[in-house]
């Protein structure tokens, strides 16, 4: 990702422009070079910011590594949209069916993750890695992790599921292994379009749901 790139993608993010600037060139940097290329100095010179930019925002190498799990969240987060949000049976409209309708909503946010920014699912797979041998920032990132499967849990008790928890669980499961392996697995040159993921979702809900 270009610092120009970069910076227009930062000017959604939390806080102060700079911050977010900072935070989304750590991602591009993760997604491009890998976790030894990610280094205070580097997201100064890739963002082009003066030295030491970087470390006034994060002074240690931790807390850079928590600013990318941040930002990556909301830009997760962001990829569906309130209004795209999956129908459940409580809010679907009279004769939609609420199954369909989540598989359709869900197959529309992997296929943006997949097509529209898959240098970010990259960057998540680096810091997933790192967070195995960095105790403090397991924490912070299984942290965060619960504000995507919580929601999902309260999804499919709404369309009826006996066990949501364990329902949510294969979902995401699913849903993580088919981004791995378009991302960087054996179909990485073969990337489903929405109407095969959406098929495929609404195959695995029907199936969890009436199971």
């Amino acid at each position: 990702m270009t610092a120009d790139r970069t910076a227009a993608s930062a000017a959604s993010a939390s806080g102060s422009p700079r911050a977010g600037l900072i935070a989304d060139t750590a991602l591009a940097l993760l997604a491009e070079r890998g976790m030894r290329g990610l280094t205070h100095r580097a997201v100064d010179e890739a963002a082009g910011l003066p030295l030491g930019s970087t470390s006034n925002h994060a002074r240690t190498r931790a807390a850079l590594l928590k600013t990318a799990v941040r930002r990556l969240a909301q830009r997760e987060a962001e990829v569906l949209t309130p209004d795209e949000m999956p129908r459940t049976a409580g809010a679907a409209p009279d004769g939609a069916d609420p199954v369909a309708g989540t598989a359709d909503a869900l197959s529309l946010a992997l296929h943006r993750s997949l097509t529209a920014q898959p240098d970010l699912l990259i960057a998540r797979y680096e810091l997933a890695l790192e967070a195995t041998r960095r105790p403090e920032l397991r924490e912070f990132y299984d942290a965060t992790g619960r504000g995507f499967r919580e929601p999902l849990e309260a999804m499919m008790t709404a369309l009826g599921s006996a066990e949501p928890r364990r329902h949510a669980r294969s979902l995401v499961a699913w849903c993580e292994g088919l981004m791995f392996s378009c991302a960087a697995g054996a179909d990485h040159d073969a990337v489903p379009d929405r109407a095969t993921l959406r098929t495929g979702l609404e195959e695995l809900l029907r199936g969890m749901l009436n199971g």
